[in-house]
C-alpha cells in the first residue's frame, strides 16, 4: 500500500523527447519506475529511451495500460496536456510545469472537477514512494523506504525533509510536492488526508509557505479529524515582507492568515508539531515517533 503511485504504476511521460522530458524520464527509469512510454504528437510509432512513443495519450493507454502521467509540456500547453490526461482515464496526473497562466489553471480545475483523476501540481516536483516509483524531478537517491509520508509547497524543501527523516533512521513511505502556484490540483489538506487514512504511513511532515490558506484549512482539518497520527510542520517564508510575491507565485501575503507566523499559530493551535526551522524537522520526527 502507499499513496498514489507504486511499483506497479504504469506511467507515461508527456513531452517524451523534449530536453526535461528526456533528461527525467531518464532518471525516473533508473530509479525502476514503470514508465511504459511517452507521448509526442507526430512522433508516434518511434522510439524513445527503449520505450515506445504514442501520438496522443488516449493512445498510451489503449496500448500500454497507462495509469499515471507526468507532463513536461511549455507552460503555453501544458493545460491541453492536463485536460488531454484526464480525458484519456488517467488516474494520476503529475504537472512539472512553471508558469501557466492563472486563467488556464481556473479551466483545468473546473475540467477535471467531476473527472476521476488527480492532478498533482502544477510547478511542483513531482511525487515519490521510496524504492518503488519517482514520477517527477527529486533526486531519488536522498529517499529510502519508511514509515513517515511529506507533504510540501517547496521542491526543495521535500528533498530537505527526507534526507532529515532517513538520518533520523525513518524512510519515507511517499513524498507529494504540491507545487506552490495559486490553483494547484491537490491541496495541502487533500495530501495530509491521503496520509492519515494510509495504514503504513505512521506520521506526516507538513511543509507550507506564506501566502493563501492550504495550511490552515489542513490544520484544521487535522484536529476535527481526530487523528493521533502525528504531524510535523514548517512553514517557509518567515522574513518575507509583507504584500511582496516570494519565489512561488503563490506565495504572497495578503491576509493577516497568510503571514508565516499566522500560520505556525494556527497549525500549534490545531496540534502540529511546528518546528521554526527546517533543521529541526529530522529530531522532531524522531522524538514524536519514539
Amino acid at each position: 500500500m502507499s499513496v498514489l503511485v507504486n511499483k506497479d504504476s504504469k506511467v507515461i511521460v508527456q513531452g517524451f523527447t523534449g530536453n526535461e522530458g528526456t533528461f527525467h524520464a531518464g532518471q525516473m527509469i533508473e530509479y525502476g519506475t514503470n514508465v511504459v512510454g511517452g507521448v509526442t504528437p507526430g512522433k508516434g510509432g518511434s522510439e524513445h529511451l527503449g520505450k515506445p512513443v504514442f501520438n496522443t495519450v488516449a493512445e498510451s493507454v489503449e496500448k500500454a495500460g497507462a495509469n499515471v502521467s507526468i507532463i513536461f509540456v511549455p507552460p503555453a500547453f501544458a493545460a491541453d496536456a492536463i485536460m488531454e490526461a484526464a480525458e484519456a482515464g488517467i488516474k494520476v496526473i503529475v504537472c512539472i510545469t512553471e508558469g501557466i497562466p492563472v486563467e488556464d489553471m481556473v479551466k483545468v480545475k473546473a475540467y477535471i472537477a467531476d473527472r476521476d483523476c488527480r492532478l498533482i501540481g502544477p510547478n511542483c516536483p513531482g511525487i515519490i514512494t521510496s524504492d518503488e516509483a519517482k514520477i517527477g524531478i527529486m533526486p531519488g537517491f536522498v529517499f529510502k523506504k519508511g514509515r513517515v509520508g511529506i507533504v510540501s509547497k517547496s521542491g526543495t524543501l521535500t528533498y530537505e525533509a527526507a534526507d532529515q527523516v532517513v538520518k533520523a533512521g525513518y524512510g519515507v513511505s511517499t513524498a507529494i510536492g504540491i507545487g506552490g502556484d495559486p490553483i494547484i490540483g491537490t491541496t495541502t489538506k487533500e495530501a495530509l488526508e491521503l496520509f492519515i487514512n494510509d495504514p503504513e504511513t505512521d506520521a506526516v511532515v507538513m511543509i507550507g509557505e506564506i501566502g493563501g490558506n492550504l495550511e490552515a484549512e489542513a490544520a484544521r482539518w487535522y484536529k476535527a479529524s481526530g487523528s493521533k497520527k502525528p504531524v510535523v510542520g514548517f512553514i517557509a517564508g518567515q522574513t518575507a515582507p509583507k504584500g511582496r510575491t516570494m519565489g512561488h507565485a503563490g506565495a504572497i501575503v495578503g491576509g493577516d492568515e497568510d503571514t508565516a507566523q499566522a500560520k505556525m499559530a494556527i497549525m500549534r493551535e490545531n496540534g502540529i508539531n511546528v518546528v521554526d526551522s527546517p533543521a529541526e524537522i529530522g529530531a522532531t520526527v524522531a522524538k514524536v515517533l519514539g
